[in-house]
């Protein structure tokens, strides 16, 4: 029992986005992006200090991470019209694929040259890939970012994600193959394969049939508000089913949001776009305030030379490999110099895929169990650098590609004189 534990929830929660709000303000006043001041009242009043968002009350509002997720990811997709893809060309698809490979592959070559243990190896390079979307379009829709690169950052961190998803499904499953067969035992790795097709898939499909049936729907709606209530249903609707069969949430909204750009009126796209634009500060208020809260300070000391060598070799497989993708693809001079720096973050994906491996290897054997330890601590260690770190960058990186405009840097400064 904590001193806050008798508080209403409702109570806690407006005390959380308070702190946060003014926390934010603080940030911007050093220059710095808002969200970071949001995760640093999370962590101050989470577990690691106060403990007045407890892990009870963390659980109890776990449901607005999924809702802030699901419209960052619709956010990403209605960013994604078919002509905006056109004008990235094929070379977005040489980037993302690049930046995604070249992190497992450095990862998983670091890991086992300092471990040896190439299960451990798999794993910790599969997890690599995954990133936390969020930071970046909150960074994105803060400064108002607009042009190539900023279109480039909206696809790579909504593909990679499905990528990524397909990545940790092989590896996972090769790695678990090597662990059954330590034991003397065998598994049908074939099955195993393919589990992450069939998460995509479902994604795929789910995405694709609730954007059509918005277009049915909305096609009898004239008021802005009914058409930003339909799209509230349905987003709930999407998350709900995707927690119901273990699916990615972000890669089905993302889906979602695809389908209604290219299929709905510019009149729908732009109530659409402008009423979120509204909305999305307090989720991203609520959303980082909880993500810091979910930060353990703890972790820290337990993050090693293993996880110095996951920092180094996950930036330097992301940024190294969007560069190199970006040279492949022919991609114009500011997205070669500056799309790495905006693909860093990474928390709750990676966390989550950090706990599938807790849960499915530590039944195999005492080997698989350390694995799984190992991972999740981690990669909860240095979500808190990447977490910190990336929207930073981002905002670096924007800015000196000129697409972050001074008059909305001067804007932020202004509102706090």
């Amino acid at each position: 029992m904590t001193l806050f534990s008798q508080f209403p929830l409702l109570l806690i929660a407006g005390l959380m986005m308070l702190l946060a709000f003014y926390m934010g303000k603080l940030m911007r006043l050093i220059k710095l992006p808002s969200l970071i001041g949001y995760m640093v009242a999370g962590v101050l009043l989470g577990p690691s200090l106060v403990n007045f968002i407890s892990e009870p009350v963390q659980g109890s509002l776990s449901f607005i991470t999924d809702i802030a997720l699901s419209f960052v990811a619709v956010s990403i997709g209605l960013e994604l019209s078919l002509s905006a893809l056109k004008r990235q060309g094929s070379g977005i698809i040489t980037v993302i694929f690049a930046e995604s490979f070249l992190a497992f592959i450095i990862v998983m070559g670091a890991v086992y040259a300092l471990t040896r243990d190439l299960p451990l190896a798999l794993v910790f390079g599969a997890v690599a890939p995954a990133s936390a979307p969020a930071g970046t379009v909150a960074i994105i829709q803060e400064y108002k970012a607009k042009g190539k690169l900023t279109e480039a950052l909206y696809a790579v961190v909504g593909f990679d994600d499905g990528l990524g998803i397909i990545i940790f499904g092989f590896a996972s499953a090769i790695a678990q193959s090597l662990l059954h067969s330590e034991m003397g035992g065998v598994m049908n790795i074939w099955v195993v394969l393919l589990e992450p097709l069939k998460e995509v898939a479902y994604s795929v499909l789910i995405g694709t049939t609730m954007g059509y049936l918005f277009g049915l729907l909305v096609k009898k709606l004239r008021e802005k508000v009914d058409i930003l209530i339909l799209l509230f249903a349905q987003v709930f609707m999407i998350a709900g089913l995707c927690t119901l069969l273990g699916l990615s949430e972000i890669l089905t909204n993302m889906i979602f949001g695809i389908i209604i750009v290219n299929t709905q009126s510019s009149k729908v796209i732009h109530s659409l776009k402008s009423q979120l634009e509204s909305f999305m500060p307090l989720m991203f208020v609520l959303f980082f305030t909880l993500a810091g809260a979910n930060l353990h300070l703890n972790a820290l000391p337990s993050l090693g030379l293993l996880g110095v060598v996951y920092i180094l070799g996950r930036s330097s497989g992301l940024m190294g490999g969007a560069y190199l993708g970006s040279v492949l693809g022919k991609m114009e001079n500011n997205i070669r110099k500056y799309l790495g720096m905006g693909i860093l973050s990474q928390a709750g994906v990676a966390i989550g895929l950090s706990l599938v491996v807790k849960q499915e290897f530590t039944g195999i054997s005492a080997h698989g169990a350390s694995i799984g330890m190992m991972v999740i601590t981690t990669v909860t260690a240095t979500s808190i650098f990447f977490e910190i770190i990336g929207p930073i960058l981002t905002k670096i990186g924007l800015t000196k590609a000129g697409e972050i405009r001074p008059s909305e840097l001067s804007k932020h400064e202004k509102s706090l004189s």
